[in-house]
């Protein structure tokens, strides 16, 4: 495997990770991998969102798609 491969999968791997393990408010990606944690676990489930993260920027790279930030914004809530 290429170095940079490697770099790639960390990283969305690690997104995935934020996401499911921060308190967020209106992630429609975490509330479905949640789903799957509940049925699957965890680990499962960070990696099928990981994959489902490359399949968006995949997506968003070959049409030339702009990120709508509203769209894809969504509030990380500081712990208290």
């Amino acid at each position: 495997m290429h170095q940079c491969h490697a770099g790639v999968r960390t990283a969305l791997y690690e997104a995935a990770n934020v996401i499911l393990t921060r308190p967020v408010k209106g992630a429609s990606l975490k509330s479905w991998a949640m789903k799957l944690a509940r049925r699957a676990g965890m680990k499962k489930a960070k990696g099928a969102l990981a994959r489902r993260l490359a399949v968006i920027l995949h997506r968003m790279w070959v049409d030339g798609t702009p990120l709508d930030a509203n769209k894809a914004a969504f509030t990380v809530v500081a712990a208290a």
